[in-house]
């Protein structure tokens, strides 16, 4: 597939020039995590904190459950966050600034928070940079997640969109 081609199929409202800096975002989609969340995934990437998959011991903690590994929370935020700010992404660059704020629980659904905090050219003359921060919140609008993120995105001169 040509490039071209690649780029007719996403949004047409995300190339670097669609980026306004002080732009806020809230998201559309939500998503409840699960079980295979936290306990698959901690698994596969070896965590071995037993908070994450041992529900017997964590009924004796002040949080009485498991709770869900940070960074699955953070990678479900930023990816909640994607569709609108990496659809025309040639590369993710950074990620910083991390803060898990809130204990997130197996059961609790998260929504995603956006603000473009500036944009700046690149060495690619086809693309230019654009550092976001983004939120996690849960159902209840309690703050669960921080980050800042800079992404390599495409400018819509240099890709034939209209």
């Amino acid at each position: 597939m040509s490039a071209l081609q690649a780029s007719s199929l996403t949004a047409d409202n995300n190339y670097f020039e669609d980026f306004v800096v002080g732009a806020k975002i809230r998201h559309a989609r939500g998503t409840t995590v699960g079980d295979v969340e936290n306990q698959l995934l901690t698994k596969l990437v070896m965590n071995t904190a037993q908070g994450h998959f041992n529900e017997d011991f964590m009924k004796a903690t002040p949080f009485g459950r498991r709770i869900v590994f940070g960074l699955i929370t953070g990678s479900i935020v930023v990816g909640l966050a994607t569709q609108d700010t990496a659809e025309n992404a040639l590369a993710e660059l950074t990620m910083t600034g991390l803060k898990f704020r809130s204990p997130v629980f197996e059961g609790d659904t998260l929504y995603a928070l956006t603000e473009v905090l500036g944009t700046r050219d690149s060495a690619q003359e086809d693309a230019g940079v654009v550092r976001f921060k983004h939120w996690g919140i849960n159902q209840d609008d309690v703050f669960v997640f921080e980050g800042e993120r800079e992404v390599l995105i495409k400018r819509r001169s240099h890709w034939g969109a209209k």
